[in-house]
């Protein structure tokens, strides 16, 4: 097998082919069985790389989503006015009206045509 794994799962391996050697089982078999377990450990490496990369994937999705709907909920906050002050636009020119008329009122009384 190419030098492709590491020498920790090389001894695992080695650790776990002479573990399970039987009697009468040659080096070559031994060997043989070493390899497997190697590209077995190799495969699981490889499963749970892509596992985690695909996590890491959906995982960054979902936080874009998540960005984006608080992105959409503030623009939405700024650009709908408080129903408040939407009700209340008329007020200021109801104070100007009053103040007008309260001027207007103040003129005539101090001038004398009020008498």
């Amino acid at each position: 097998m190419s030098n492709k794994v590491s020498p920790e799962v090389q001894a695992e391996a080695e650790r776990i082919a002479s573990g399970t050697k039987r009697p009468g089982q040659t080096k070559e078999q031994t060997k043989a069985i070493r390899q497997g377990i190697e590209k077995g450990i190799a495969e699981y490496k490889k499963q749970q790389k892509a596992k985690a990369r695909e996590r890491d994937k959906m995982n960054k999705k979902e936080q874009q989503q998540q960005a984006a709907e608080r992105q959409a909920e503030t623009e939405e906050a700024v650009k709908e006015p408080p129903a408040q002050t939407a009700g209340m636009a008329w007020l200021p020119w109801m104070l100007l009206v009053v103040s007008w008329v309260g001027f207007g009122a103040y003129l005539w009384l101090s001038s004398g045509m009020g008498q």
